[in-house]
């Protein structure tokens, strides 16, 4: 029996059933969403960053002197929403932005010594919390997960 809450081992009490939203794909994503956003913010409570934060500093610190465009390009993010977040690392002394030397109009970024050391912190803690996350799925499991949630996004 297929069991829509809970495990094979225990089904779903009259309290957990959730009836036929059970099926809808949308609403285990949320629910999954949900689930490692609560996570990732109790790991990250110390570091006082968001999940957004930590992806620009990572990107920037794989691709110094990145220009902001190509940062929401990557990140599939709008303009407005990656300028506030460097406006916020910035203030925070963690970035710099500069001009490009390749075009004078784009700006480009790059980490600071301190945010250097935050994106070090923020990679112990990612560690720990992908451990959580993949303690849920075989390795070969994460990999198809990862390739099944990119067919979505991509």
């Amino acid at each position: 029996m297929d069991y829509p809450v809970g495990t094979i081992d225990q089904p779903p009490t009259a309290d957990d059933d959730i009836g036929d939203i059970d099926h809808i794909v949308g609403f285990h994503i949320r629910l999954a969403h949900g689930a490692v956003y609560r996570h990732f913010t109790e790991t990250f409570a110390d570091l006082d960053l968001t999940q957004k934060q930590v992806s620009v500093l990572w990107l920037i610190d794989d691709h110094p002197d990145i220009a902001q465009a190509d940062i929401g390009r990557r990140l599939q993010m709008d303009r407005a929403t990656v300028m506030a977040i460097v406006n916020r690392l910035q203030k925070r002394g963690f970035v710099e932005r500069g001009a490009s030397t390749a075009d004078r109009r784009r700006q480009t970024l790059h980490l600071t010594t301190t945010g250097h050391e935050a994106l070090v912190q923020a990679r112990e803690s990612i560690l720990e919390h992908e451990a959580w996350l993949k303690s849920r799925f075989s390795p070969r499991e994460t990999a198809q997960l990862v390739n099944l949630l990119r067919r979505i996004h991509e």
